[in-house]
């Protein structure tokens, strides 16, 4: 018996960067053709905020604010208008190691105030609404390997209570030290979605069921393989095809979030 899908947006904007693939647009090229920019930054460099700020930023905001402007900018959307949810699995864990570090040292009273400020799991969000100007609610959300349905979820029921668009961003960073041992993430990876109740573009359905999750194996994956966030690149690489589809993302516990998107004509 087919299951009704409780949850459903139209997916006005996409925003994508991982190291080689500094936008959407190269991730398109590199899934349809496995062509790769010539030249491609090191690090994102949100324009979002003033010049000091974006070079005090670590690369777990710097990649989550670059996707996030991203998705609003090809929808059309202004950021100060959106409610937010960001999602990370492990927040900046190189932050977290040096906090660490430091605090078990002999002069623990030397933690550096920028980076304790940047340890925080809601520093992506934190600069976002700075950056923005946006007063509207940003949710920060980690779930392990669900982190990423998790987030989509989360934003899925804020429009179903009453958002009319939801920005969702996605972010992991490099793991360090003794961390990376048990919590391993290699290089950067960051996608964002903007969600809306009605508009263009693709239409995503989203419901919760047991299972398994789809393997990542397509082109992104492979390209970012090493990165926390790899649970998100089922969906990106369904949507970089252009093509009707389902994934299963790992939502916890047994669970799956599947999410099945299709589009209108002349969208894809």
């Amino acid at each position: 018996m087919k299951q009704t899908p409780l949850l459903r947006a139209h997916l006005e904007g996409i925003g994508f960067w991982a190291s080689g693939l500094p936008s959407w647009q190269a991730a398109c090229e590199w899934v349809k053709n496995g062509a790769m920019p010539e030249q491609a930054s090191a690090r994102p460099s949100p324009q979002l905020l003033a010049p000091n700020e974006r070079r005090r930023a670590p690369e777990s905001v710097a990649v989550a604010l670059e996707v996030a402007l991203a998705a609003c900018q090809m929808a059309g959307r202004d950021p100060a208008s959106l409610a937010s949810v960001f999602t990370s699995t492990h927040g900046d864990l190189g932050i977290t190691d040096y906090m660490s570090q430091t605090l078990a040292s002999e002069d623990p009273a030397s933690v550096s105030p920028t980076r304790f400020h940047n340890s925080v799991h809601n520093a992506a969000a934190g600069y976002w609404t700075i950056g923005a100007g946006c007063m509207r609610p940003a949710t920060a959300i980690s779930a392990a390997s669900a982190s990423f349905a998790q987030g989509l979820l989360e934003a899925l029921t804020q429009l179903l209570a009453g958002e009319s668009a939801v920005l969702l961003a996605a972010y992991d960073a490099r793991a360090h030290g003794p961390l990376a041992e048990v919590s391993r993430s290699e290089g950067l990876l960051g996608g964002a979605l903007l969600l809306s109740q009605t508009g263009q573009g693709a239409c995503l359905e989203a419901w919760l069921e047991d299972g398994m999750a789809t393997a990542a194996n397509g082109a992104l994956a492979r390209h970012a393989s090493g990165n926390a966030m790899l649970p998100m690149l089922p969906l990106f690489e369904l949507l970089a095809q252009g093509s009707d589809g389902e994934v299963r993302l790992d939502a916890g516990a047994g669970r799956v979030l599947r999410v099945r998107i299709q589009h209108d004509k002349g969208s894809a």
